[in-house]
């Protein structure tokens, strides 16, 4: 059943925000009545900060975080900002964890990470910000492979498929960052980032 909050959430913002929303259900639910519903078409700045607010909620991240992540981007020379935006986010731990298939929503990765359940090449990493790098290791933890969150994973892991970017090893619950998210799958994953930067921008 989805929150109250995450139902209007997904109302306001786009109905793939959380994975709660993509349910038949909710599809064929009636939408939202009360504020922020009027009819005509939205300012540039309304998308702006409705695309914002839909990454933000979608990757789980606060708005200093978010900003922080814009900025680096847009002062690193000689690189795509779109393209480096996407690789941020992409490439935290929470995100990865979530990719590989250890976890069923990006929520679910962070406490994963935060209670000490998730290694970086065998080494416990608590921090779900955490940018991983090509070639490390991610793994659930050897003492915690026997909790419940991880219960039957190795079958679950083999219907999951994983980003060409990340491999994930389901007989010893692990995967490997091969290398970084490619323009194309940031094409196919809908964000409209060009308008946080231009949002960020004003």
């Amino acid at each position: 059943m989805i929150a109250p909050k995450k139902f209007k959430i997904c109302r306001r913002v786009g109905d793939r925000i959380f994975p709660q929303c993509q349910s038949p259900r909710f599809q064929t639910a009636a939408p939202v009545k009360g504020k922020g519903k009027r009819g005509g078409n939205k300012s540039d700045f309304g998308t702006q900060l409705t695309e914002k607010q839909k990454i933000r909620f979608a990757y789980g991240i606060t708005e200093r975080q978010f900003s922080n992540y814009v900025t680096a981007a847009r002062e690193k020379r000689g690189s795509n900002t779109i393209e480096l935006l996407y690789r941020s986010l992409e490439m935290r731990l929470d995100n990865v964890v979530y990719r590989l298939g250890f976890a069923a929503s990006r929520r679910a990765a962070r406490q994963m990470v935060s209670h000490g359940h998730i290694t970086i090449n065998g080494k416990r990493v608590t921090i779900p910000s955490y940018h991983v790098d090509t070639k490390e290791v991610i793994g659930v933890r050897e003492g915690s492979k026997g909790s419940s969150l991880f219960g039957n994973m190795n079958e679950k892991l083999k219907e999951h498929r994983s980003p060409e970017w990340l491999l994930t090893k389901s007989d010893v619950l692990t995967g490997e960052v091969l290398g970084a998210p490619s323009p194309s799958e940031m094409s196919a994953s809908g964000l409209n980032l060009h308008a946080i930067v231009e949002f960020y921008s004003r």
